[in-house]
């Protein structure tokens, strides 16, 4: 039955789909489940392992017996929903440590916060960090930056840009030590 199975699901016959499936389906189950000792797992790489069949089933090899094919699509599923498992649970785990990082972050002191910042925009180059202070503190405009520095707009606003930039990424760096990545 193997040759023709394979020849006869080449041709899209959905009967030999559904005689491999009620003949295989038992089988692949419990030999998931006793590898994964998961009813959950063994049914989504079952499951899997039948759509496989009959998605690849156009490049099946008549030379191999057709229960080996079955069960080779059924190992690389059960390691695909294994690794998808591994990595839901790290990623699961990962988010209830960064909600605990997070809750520490809400409750920084605002004041701490601040000192932060203000010790990042020191550490700007100087016309940089005055066109900042004029524009962030003070609430010039950049005309009035601009007239009271002697620059030009666009220079005001090549500072302000650079200074937000490295602002940025001081806080984006202060977010990586306090939200773990996944």
């Amino acid at each position: 039955m193997s040759i023709t199975a394979i020849a006869a699901l080449k041709q899209n016959d959905t009967f030999t789909f559904n005689e491999l499936f009620h003949e295989y389906h038992q089988k692949i189950y419990f030999l998931v489940l006793s590898k994964s000792k998961s009813s959950y797992i063994a049914e989504e790489a079952t499951q899997l392992t039948f759509i496989k069949l009959w998605a690849y089933r156009h490049h099946l090899d008549e030379s191999l017996p057709l229960s080996q094919q079955i069960f080779r699509i059924a190992k690389t599923t059960l390691i695909d929903v294994l690794r998808k498992d591994a990595v839901y649970s790290t990623m699961k785990q990962n988010l209830l440590t960064s909600s605990e990082n997070l809750d520490g972050f809400a409750n920084m002191d605002v004041k701490e916060l601040n000192e932060t910042i203000q010790e990042a925009v020191q550490k700007l180059p100087p016309v940089r960090r005055k066109v900042f202070e004029l524009s962030r503190n003070h609430y010039l405009s950049h005309r009035e930056i601009s007239n009271h520095l002697s620059l030009s707009i666009k220079t005001i606003e090549t500072h302000i840009t650079l200074a937000l930039k490295q602002l940025r990424h001081l806080m984006t760096w202060l977010a990586m030590l306090l939200i773990p990545f996944f």
